[in-house]
């Protein structure tokens, strides 16, 4: 397209991702996004920061800010708010709304300096969210991108896209299934040009899934004090947690080799865990994303430590344990039979919960998120091919500024189509 070769377009061409952890934001000039954690505090009103440090705030963004304000834990119950609940944000909810806002602005205006670049004359801005994401979502954001730019000037075009044909797009794949997964849900979206809606599955389980069993993980090594630190459970999720090929395997493996499968995760200067014979629970923290249906999480079930809920697609109701492969099949069984081969030759992951590690010395017993998946869907006889995408917690944003930068400037927005520019002097 023209808009492709239009130097101006390149330095305006803008991405944000609303993931349910992370925000994920920049222009493609920075050739890589920043990230913020989707987070805010609202501050209560303290003489002690208005008159002595003179801060006047309302409400801070991202943990790194809000962590410098962080104080008893009633008032984290009342005022920390992470506004993304699977991917979604009810429409009444006002602090949620507030909290996206205060990010969406604090990242556009990290780029204020691009105001004195030749020619720009405000950025055009690709939002992607969840692919079944509610339509008043879309509605809001145009709202809020309408708003930061009469109050700052650099916005000068805004459009929505689903998260999963951000990856599509990135991929370079018109015919292909993207199973995107973040922390709050996991997105199966068969695409044939476009997302076919009537055959999106969205898990509502993720990374968040992986952290609450890490966290029981820890309370049964004796570090029940540990399991409410966010920080620290998530750390230790990532050090610790492997993906096995075969859970059963695996455990049977690491308890008849204990020294071989256990590990120590340094979580501060201080303080230093040491799984010693219990080496086998690093599989439960993996495993769980791509089968919580084993029979070794009854006990996690049980005790309300996963209440996975259902997901209703059409009139259907899918199980929220179903394993993943299971559910990426009934997902591609929705879509015309004339590319379900072409489908299963063209299974893409992406999204920050397939990023674990395979230590050397363990590997054929833990394998990739790539690996898994595709032993999954072959153990059901299925010739399938599975990929990663190469970064796969940048791979949405990458999407959106491909989008930004190819979608031609003519094109405006479509409110029965929700596609086009929503641009300054047209629309607000």
């Amino acid at each position: 397209m023209a808009a492709a070769l239009d130097a101006r377009r390149v330095v305006a061409a803008y991405g944000e991702d609303y993931g349910t952890r992370y925000f994920k934001y920049g222009p493609l000039m920075e050739r890589k996004p920043r990230i913020m954690e989707s987070v805010g505090l609202f501050l209560e009103d303290s003489p002690l920061l208005r008159e002595v440090y003179g801060i006047d705030k309302k409400l801070v963004v991202d943990y790194s800010e809000v962590m410098r304000y962080l104080g008893a834990k009633e008032m984290l119950v009342r005022n920390l708010i992470y506004p993304l609940k699977d991917g979604e944000i009810k429409r009444e909810d006002e602090r949620s709304w507030m909290v996206v806002t205060e990010l969406t602005r604090k990242g556009l205006k990290q780029f204020e300096d691009y105001k004195k670049k030749e020619g720009f004359e405000g950025f055009y801005v690709t939002a992607a969210i969840a692919a079944r994401a509610p339509e008043y979502m879309v509605e809001k954001l145009l709202e809020v991108h309408a708003k930061i730019d009469r109050e700052t000037g650099l916005v000068k075009a805004f459009t929505v896209i689903a998260q999963p044909l951000a990856v599509a797009i990135a991929e370079k794949e018109l015919t292909c299934v993207v199973v995107e997964s973040g922390h709050g849900n996991t997105q199966i979206t068969p695409i044939n040009s476009y997302p076919i809606r009537e055959a999106i599955i969205s898990l509502y389980r993720g990374g968040a899934e992986a952290d609450a069993v890490a966290a029981e993980v820890l309370k049964d090594l004796g570090y029940g004090d540990l399991a409410s630190d966010e920080k620290a459970v998530r750390r230790f999720k990532e050090e610790a947690g492997l993906v096995p090929l075969d859970l059963d395997r695996a455990v049977r493996a690491a308890r008849e080799n204990p020294q071989k499968f256990s590990c120590r995760v340094k979580l501060s200067p201080l303080l230093e865990i040491d799984l010693e014979d219990r080496g086998w629970y690093r599989f439960l923290i993996g495993e769980v994303v791509f089968n919580p249906r084993h029979e070794i999480y009854e006990s996690y079930k049980k005790r309300g430590v996963l209440n996975i809920r259902p997901t209703v697609v059409g009139d259907r109701t899918i199980e929220g344990d179903v394993p993943l492969s299971d559910a990426i099949l009934q997902s591609i069984s929705e879509t015309p039979v004339g590319i379900h081969e072409l489908l299963l030759k063209k299974v893409i992951l992406s999204g920050g919960n397939f990023q674990w590690r395979v230590p050397e010395e363990l590997k054929g017993v833990a394998v990739s998120a790539r690996e898994k998946v595709e032993h999954m869907l072959r153990a059901r006889g299925l010739s399938v091919e599975v990929r990663m995408t190469e970064d796969p917690q940048s791979s949405v944003w990458k999407g959106c500024v491909v989008w930004s930068l190819a979608l031609p400037d003519s094109y405006l927005w479509d409110e029965n189509r929700g596609e086009g520019w929503f641009k300054r002097g047209v629309h607000y």
